[in-house]
């Protein structure tokens, strides 16, 4: 019986330990008979379980909670899935550590919070930086542990931050190549542009996303974020000109209707937000199935890439 993390389960481990449920729903097969289908997880990955035969007598699993786990992992449809022969919920004498089983960015909250506060205060058109500053005071403590997704790119704790300080670090290398640009609005953009990701899913403060909330099924974060963005010039009264390319680059920043956006960039800034964004939701989820496959292998396929990913050996001498 091995308890590894589960980045290292592979098909044919019995394992044993502790992680955090992540999803729990009681479905029924098709033969009528009940089981339990779960997404566990710890810091370094997530996997599909299964507790077949649930007979009821016991509660579902909660989200967001660790458990004890004990399973087989077995492959299907060319994915991993562990079932699972015995479970319980954990007690306080476990002492289980709930950094080993909660993904967390790599930089710590209040350094990238300080890091957009800096950029914030650096904007020298006063309507975008009145806008920016009062978005960031409307988000409130949420900022400093919400993720940006529930299982894409950064699907972590503090993970909103992670993105959009990665992206300012990206905007600010694109003003070097196109110093052309328009500074403080790629700026602000960039800050703002998945802030309205806190109206859409609901998290606690592991960064586990356990749903979307009725406006994120509804509207989504790219509209809830022109709500918010209204509200912030209501109460600022700013207008005209900055609050409409801040409206646009919002609406747009998904590039595409198929993707969510009903306008395409229009405007250089726009467009240059909608690569930016792009590029580091990308290459996160790239490192993130690079992390967990060893060299020389391919990962599983990625639903948000359309593919799989290969970690390659970086040696001359690789076969």
């Amino acid at each position: 019986m091995e308890n590894y993390s589960v980045s290292q389960w592979t098909k044919d481990n019995r394992v044993e330990g502790f992680v955090l449920v992540r999803a729990a729903e009681k479905k029924t097969d098709k033969n009528g008979r009940d089981y339990v289908d779960l997404n566990l997880g710890d810091k370094t990955g997530e996997m599909n379980a299964k507790i077949w035969n649930w007979d009821g007598a016991r509660e579902v699993p909660e989200s967001g909670k660790p458990i004890k786990i004990r399973g087989l992992v077995q492959e299907y449809n060319g994915r991993l899935q562990l079932r699972v022969e015995l479970w319980r919920p954990v007690t306080p004498e476990d002492h289980v550590p709930m950094g080993d089983l909660v993904p967390c960015a790599p930089r710590d909250a209040k350094d990238m919070l300080a890091e957009i506060q800096e950029t914030v205060d650096s904007l020298k058109s006063e309507p975008l930086r009145k806008l920016t500053a009062e978005m960031l005071s409307m988000a409130g403590e949420r900022l400093a542990w919400f993720p940006a997704a529930q299982r894409m790119h950064h699907a972590e704790r503090s993970g909103l931050l992670h993105h959009t300080t990665d992206m300012l670090r990206l905007a600010r290398a694109a003003l070097t190549v196109y110093p052309w640009l328009n500074r403080d609005l790629l700026l602000a953009g960039v800050i703002l542009h998945d802030l309205g990701k806190l109206e859409e899913l609901k998290s606690d403060e592991n960064g586990n996303v356990t749903d979307y909330t009725r406006d994120g099924q509804l509207l989504g974060h790219l509209v809830r974020g022109i709500t918010l963005l209204n509200r912030a010039a209501e109460k600022t009264g700013v207008t005209g000109e900055p609050l409409v390319l801040l409206e646009h680059m919002l609406l747009s920043h998904h590039g595409e209707a198929e993707f969510g956006s009903p306008r395409p960039p229009m405007f250089p800034e726009a467009e240059a937000l909608h690569w930016i964004d792009m590029m580091d939701a990308r290459m996160n989820t790239m490192r993130n199935a690079w992390e967990k496959t060893p060299e020389g292998a391919f990962s599983e396929r990625i639903a948000s890439l359309e593919r799989r990913v290969y970690h390659p050996r970086y040696t001359e001498d690789a076969e």
